[in-house]
C-alpha cells in the first residue's frame, strides 16, 4: 500500500520532522493538508496500491458507498488500475458479457462457471480501467497494476478458482452480499485512457479517469515540469517509470520508480525534473 491511512496498512513517513509517523497521525495534527474536500468528506478519502499479480486474483465486487455505510459501517469502493507492465496475453475479468439475471449468476457460482458469465478484457501496459463498485472483476496473472481506490478494504469474493488457503482450507466466499451489490450488466465505462494526451512545458500530461471520488493523470516528464497543488485537495504522486526529483522552495527531493509522494493541500508550485512517469492523483 503506497498511500494509506487506512488501519489495516497505515503509510509511515520516510523522512523529515515526522519520520516514522503514521500518515494518519500526521493529518491528524495537520487536518487542513488534506485539503478541503477530504476534510468535508469526515476521513481521508484515498488508498493507492502497486499490486503484482503473479497468478489470477480472485473474482471480487465491492459495495457502493450507501451499502458499505449501512452493512459494513465502512466507505465503499471503487477502483482505477492502470496497468504498469503485462505478460503476453494477459488480462481481466471486467463486468459481464451480457445482461444477467441474479438466479442465473448464482448459479454460476454454485457450479464454479461464474467466469464463463464474465466480460474478459486482454490488457495492455499503458491501459487503465474504471471499476465502479459493484462491478465484478478480477486482476488476471501476469499484471503490475498501479491501483487507485477509496480508502476501503471492503471485498465480496465470488470465486477463487478452488484454491486453498494457508490454513489448508478454501478462502470464505461472500456470496449473499455479493449477489445483493452486483451490477449485473456489461462494463459502462471503457478501457482507456479515452482522452488525448495533453503537451505541456517539460513533458506532457495523459489523463486517465476522472469521477466524484478521484481524478487520475500521468506526468511523463522530460525535463522540468511545473504543476500546482490548490487547496482543495492534497496530490499523491506514484513514479512508475524512470526517476528524477522534485522542488518546492528551494529543497529537492529525489524520486526514483516505485517511490510515493504526499503533496500537502495549499503548499502552490513545485517542479519535477529528469525522465519519469509519475501517477498523480487528487480527490
Amino acid at each position: 500500500w503506497e498511500l494509506s491511512c487506512h488501519a489495516a496498512g497505515p503509510s509511515v513517513i520516510a523522512g523529515g520532522a515526522y519520520a516514522g509517523r503514521t500518515l494518519g497521525e500526521y493529518l491528524a495534527g495537520h487536518p487542513e493538508d488534506a485539503g478541503t474536500k477530504a476534510q468535508n468528506a469526515g476521513a481521508f478519502p484515498l488508498l493507492i496500491k502497486l499490486i503484482d499479480a503473479a497468478g489470477p486474483l480472485s473474482v471480487q465486487v465491492h459495495p457502493d458507498d450507501a451499502y458499505a455505510r449501512e452493512f459494513e459501517h465502512s466507505l465503499g469502493k471503487s477502483e482505477m488500475w492502470l496497468v504498469l507492465d503485462a505478460s503476453e496475453g494477459a488480462g481481466i475479468y471486467y463486468g459481464f458479457k451480457r445482461e444477467t439475471p441474479l438466479a442465473e449468476m448464482r448459479a454460476a457460482i454454485e457450479n464454479n462457471t461464474l467466469t464463463e458469465l464474465l466480460n474478459w478484457v486482454p490488457a495492455k501496459t499503458g491501459d487503465c480501467f474504471f471499476i465502479p463498485a459493484g462491478t465484478v472483476h478480477a486482476i488476471g496473472a501476469g499484471l503490475m497494476v498501479a491501483e487507485v481506490q477509496q480508502s476501503s478494504n471492503l471485498t465480496y469474493r465470488v470465486y477463487d478458482y478452488g484454491r486453498l488457503g494457508a490454513d489448508g482450507k478454501p478462502r470464505p466466499l461472500h456470496i449473499d452480499k455479493a449477489l445483493a451489490v452486483t451490477r449485473r450488466e456489461p462494463p459502462q465505462t471503457p478501457v482507456g485512457p479515452t482522452e488525448p494526451e495533453q503537451s505541456v512545458a517539460g513533458g506532457s500530461v495523459q489523463p486517465l479517469f476522472a469521477c466524484d471520488k478521484f481524478t487520475t493523470a500521468v506526468l511523463t516528464v522530460e525535463g522540468t515540469m511545473s504543476d500546482s497543488v490548490s487547496n482543495e485537495s492534497f496530490v499523491s504522486l506514484l513514479t512508475v517509470e524512470g526517476e528524477g526529483t522534485l522542488s518546492y522552495r528551494g529543497e529537492t527531493y529525489p524520486l526514483k520508480k516505485g517511490q510515493s509522494v504526499f503533496l500537502p493541500a495549499g503548499m502552490g508550485t513545485y517542479e519535477l525534473t529528469g525522465r519519469m512517469q509519475v501517477l498523480r492523483t487528487r480527490v
